[in-house]
Formats: structure tokens, C-alpha cells, sequence
């Protein structure tokens, strides 16, 4: 550090004018950890990776819905041919096996799209695989409808229109978070199959009235469900993926007709 000098009775310290030219000029120090870049920053929204662009996500909302606004118009379409085409009417009370050969078909192409991932994304075989499975559930509707009396089933639409608009734009304005409720829903799916097994057994009228209304009920909430797993945003916690916009489109055509046969079904027993 320095020497120490006697003479005279005086004492002085010499230092080394080396010794704090590191103190003196920081800026001639040699890179440390202080001075190295920062790390990269992380989004803390992984989920929302896929809806980070708003652009993507409005014409990921149009592409389903548009597909959507298809499906239910080829579905009302051919409800319709069974309804008012005498003929066809006919046939269909005739052939009672027509509904449940058309009921095995909706259920193999459904668990086909849901389980398949290359069937539901390759184009155009996910569009082809979705035609056929609205022209076999449309099928089937229309071999139930012809039980029904055509007023009753026109009931039915509208009540079913209202009540899935309704839901939908409630479903877009909320912030209340039904995207945390899979597990719950799917508790109340399966108490609707055991309540279903009791109809059949016991085939009471007002079994199934409340049956009807307790179906109502489940699929109006699944329909919020899979209407806001599309919007997605900040308030919700999953989101479907932009690239599944038919797997989107089926979930909400699945939750729709379900409305509409339940609907049917309650005002049926009503009349």
C-alpha cells in the first residue's frame, strides 16, 4: 500500500498511485456479470400464443361460424324435406331402422373427427368428413321430426335459435370464466346418461319433461363452453387452437341440435 517515513518527528505515508486507479475508473474494469445483457423476456400467457394477434382470432371466429351457418341451414334443410315431403314422410314410418342405422353413422363419424387429428386439419378431407356427418345428423333429425307434429318441430327451431343466439353473445360479453368448468360439465354429462336409463325404465311423462329440462340446461352450459374455447381472450383459461376451426364447428353444431331435440322433445310432451 504505501511505505512509511520517519524525520524530523514527522511521519508521512507514500502510496502507490497505482494501487487505486481500478477505484478511480470504474470504466476500465473488465466485463463482469453486471455489465452482460439481460436474459429474454417470457410471455406469462403460454396459452394465449395462438390468439396473440387479434387478426387471427377474428378470422379464426368468421371461418367457424361461417362453417356453422352451413351446417345448421343443409340440417333445416333436409327437416324440412322430411316434414313436408309426403312421400319421404312415408318411407321413414315404414323404415324405423332408417334412425337408428343414421344414429350409428353420426356416433362413428363423430368420435372419426374428435379423435383423428389429421382427418379434422387435412384439407379438404376435413370439410368432406364434416359434410358427411351434417348430411347423416341432419338424416337423423329429420327420421325423429316425422314423429313430431310439424308445428311442434317449427316450435322447436325457434325456441332452439333464440336460445343459442342468446347464449352466444352472452357467452361473448361475459367475463365469468366456463372454459374451468370442463370437469364439472362432464360430471353432469354422465348424470343425464344415468337419468336418461331411468326414463327408459320407468317411461313416465313427467320423468321426461324433467329430463328434457335437465338436458336443456347441460347443453346450454356446453354451449357457453365451447363459445367462449373459440372468443378465448384474457378472462378465459383454454383456448382452442386457430388450426381447429372443424373440430369448433362441430362442437357447437353437436351443442345445437342437442338443444333443438331436447326443445323438441319438452314441447312434444307439453302439447
Amino acid at each position: 500500500m504505501g511505505d512509511q517515513q520517519g524525520g524530523n518527528g514527522n511521519i508521512s505515508t507514500v502510496y502507490d498511485p497505482n494501487y487505486f486507479a481500478n477505484t478511480v475508473h470504474p470504466t476500465a474494469q473488465t466485463p463482469s456479470v453486471m455489465d452482460s445483457p439481460p436474459p429474454p423476456e417470457y410471455s406469462s400467457y403460454p396459452d394465449d400464443i395462438g390468439f396473440s394477434d387479434s387478426n387471427i382470432r377474428r378470422g379464426f371466429i368468421k371461418k367457424v361460424y361461417f362453417t356453422l351457418m352451413l351446417q345448421l341451414l343443409v340440417t333445416v334443410g333436409i327437416i324440412c324435406a322430411f316434414l313436408y315431403w309426403s312421400a319421404l314422410r312415408d318411407w321413414t314410418f315404414e323404415t324405423y331402422w332408417f334412425s337408428y342405422v343414421m344414429m350409428a353413422v353420426v356416433l362413428v363419424l363423430a368420435v372419426a373427427l374428435s379423435c383423428c387429428d389429421n382427418l379434422r386439419r387435412q384439407v379438404p378431407l376435413n370439410f368432406i368428413a364434416l359434410g358427411l356427418f351434417t348430411v347423416a345428423e341432419g338424416l337423423m333429425l329429420g327420421s325423429v321430426a316425422v314423429y313430431f307434429d310439424a308445428e311442434a318441430v317449427l316450435w322447436a327451431m325457434l325456441a332452439t335459435s333464440l336460445v343459442s343466439l342468446a347464449l352466444s353473445l352472452f357467452a361473448f360479453q361475459s367475463k365469468w370464466d366456463f372454459t374451468m368448468l370442463n370437469g364439472s360439465l362432464w360430471v353432469l354429462m354422465w348424470t343425464l346418461f344415468s337419468f336418461c336409463l331411468l326414463c327408459a325404465v320407468l317411461r313416465s311423462q313427467y320423468v321426461y319433461i324433467v329430463y328434457a329440462c335437465l338436458g336443456t340446461l347441460v347443453f346450454s352450459l356446453y354451449l357457453v363452453f365451447d363459445t367462449q374455447l373459440i372468443v378465448g381472450g384474457k378472462h378465459r383459461k383454454y383456448a382452442v387452437s386457430p388450426e381447429e376451426y372443424v373440430f369448433a364447428a362441430l362442437n357447437l353444431y353437436l351443442d345445437i341440435t342437442s338443444l333443438f331435440l331436447l326443445l323438441l322433445q319438452l314441447i312434444g310432451l307439453c302439447r
